[in-house]
């Protein structure tokens, strides 16, 4: 019987088909030849390489892909509640700026770092933040936001299970203090974007992997990174920038006063945020502009340098763009206590501003020091605090006004404590920094903002 032999293009015998066929092959017809050489010719060498470079793209997005998906860490977030039985309820719990509430949520955060860097999720284990402290008739219910870092490819059931179970098995041993009642620990998963709403709604917090490599100056110093400072902003009078400002609410600003004197008509001005001036992460029209009563009234134009802005629309608190904490009215910031102030001021005395945010680490000066003779003679008043070194370099400049003054503390949390008003020159020797003292009018603030 015969059959028609695709690759051979001729006719073999089903009784010894290898041998004919190759037999054929062997002895193409003139014909086909000619027809083959000619599809060759057809084929230039830029299509083969063309084709060639398609493959090997292809196969690299594969792979690419493959190892994205088996490799790539990403966050997962976690909310934890459970009952603490050994601590009463106190109402300064309810603010999470108090001594009281700082005191137990460090606590809390110290003993959930514990469980996990005692397991074998340590390297997994990113932070803790208690997010609230509430009344219950057994004690306090606290609730904390967990966040991991887990391979993309490990499934949400099986990382969840893991967390539940190192939380369970470990929370009863792990703190010599608190006494949790494990029948009321409840875990949920949170996806990316609750987690990030929960984390960016509480004051003061900043992405956990920033480091910094000593002294550094505003006046030609380091730039800061996206993110580092998240609560700071421009205030920009006619589209120019002419002051820093601090966000302190979904639509409130703290700045200095005198940034606002001759031109107070809110339609003026607008807001930005993000490290660059230009283009901004977002940007706000200005609604009202709060002057405290008292500045321009006394003999030193310096005194009572506050003001409040608030906007038009509320800004969008992302991981770039949210709210540093105010301390409350009786916390006391020590004298030479590291605190960073940061702007897009002038990189020397009389310059121009910058485009890109930029930071400096300045020490707390007392106003016994600041107010000596050859320091500033008796200017500085209580609501006045001087911030930055005796011997001079390191400042903030032209432009840096009403810009913010910060402070870390234990929990790692940044709070506020003073706003750039003014100074001799910049970087001068013996003319550290003067800042309006936070504490001194956080009242003030209150009562016009209701934060």
């Amino acid at each position: 019987m015969l059959r028609c032999c695709t690759v051979c293009c001729g006719v073999w015998d089903s009784a010894s088909p290898r041998q004919n066929c190759f037999l054929l092959t062997s002895q193409w017809h003139p014909e086909v030849m000619t027809q083959m050489d000619r599809a060759a010719k057809r084929i230039e060498p830029w299509k083969i390489a063309v084709i060639v470079v398609s493959v090997i793209v292809g196969f690299a997005l594969i792979i690419g892909l493959i190892t994205f998906f088996l490799c790539n860490d990403q966050d997962r977030y976690y909310d934890a509640s459970f009952l603490i039985t050994n601590v009463k309820y106190d109402p300064q719990y309810e603010r999470q700026t108090t001594e009281e509430f700082r005191h137990l949520s460090q606590e809390i955060e110290t003993m959930i770092s514990a469980v996990f860097k005692g397991s074998f999720l340590s390297k997994r284990y990113i932070r803790s933040h208690v997010v609230s402290l509430s009344p219950d008739p057994g004690g306090v219910l606290a609730s904390v936001v967990l966040v991991f870092r887990f391979p993309s490819a490990d499934g949400k059931a099986s990382t969840w299970g893991h967390v539940n179970s190192v939380l369970r098995r470990r929370l009863k041993t792990s703190s010599t203090f608190l006494e949790v009642d494990q029948s009321t620990l409840a875990l949920r998963e949170l996806n990316k974007e609750n987690g990030d709403n929960l984390l960016n709604n509480c004051c003061g917090i900043r992405r956990p992997t920033f480091s910094f490599t000593g002294v550094e100056r505003i006046t030609g110093g380091q730039r800061a990174r996206e993110g580092e400072w998240p609560w700071q902003a421009s205030i920009q009078l006619d589209g120019t920038h002419r002051c820093g400002a601090s966000v302190i609410g979904h639509t409130w600003l703290v700045t200095a006063a005198h940034c606002f004197r001759g031109v107070t008509n809110p339609r003026r001005w607008t807001a930005s945020f993000g490290i660059l001036l230009r283009p901004p992460k977002q940007k706000k029209p200005v609604r009202r502009i709060i002057i405290h009563e008292g500045y321009g009234n006394s003999v030193l134009d310096h005194e009572y340098d506050v003001a409040v802005v608030e906007l038009a629309s509320p800004i969008v608190f992302t991981s770039d763009v949210h709210s540093v904490c105010l301390p409350e009215a009786s916390h006391v910031f020590p004298e030479n206590a590291s605190c960073f102030v940061t702007g897009w001021g002038a990189l020397e005395n009389d310059g121009s501003s910058v485009n890109h945010l930029r930071q400096a680490e300045v020490k707390i000066i007392s106003t016994a020091i600041c107010n000596r003779r050859e320091v500033y003679g008796g200017a500085i008043t209580p609501g006045m605090l001087c911030a930055g070194y005796l011997e001079g370099q390191v400042d903030a400049c032209q432009g840096d006004s009403g810009g913010p003054l910060v402070h870390e503390n234990s929990r790692g949390i940044w709070y506020l404590v003073g706003i750039v008003s003014w100074g001799d020159e910049c970087g001068k020797r013996n003319k550290p920094g003067v800042y309006t003292r936070v504490t001194y009018y956080r009242n003030w603030i209150h009562s016009k903002t209701g934060i």
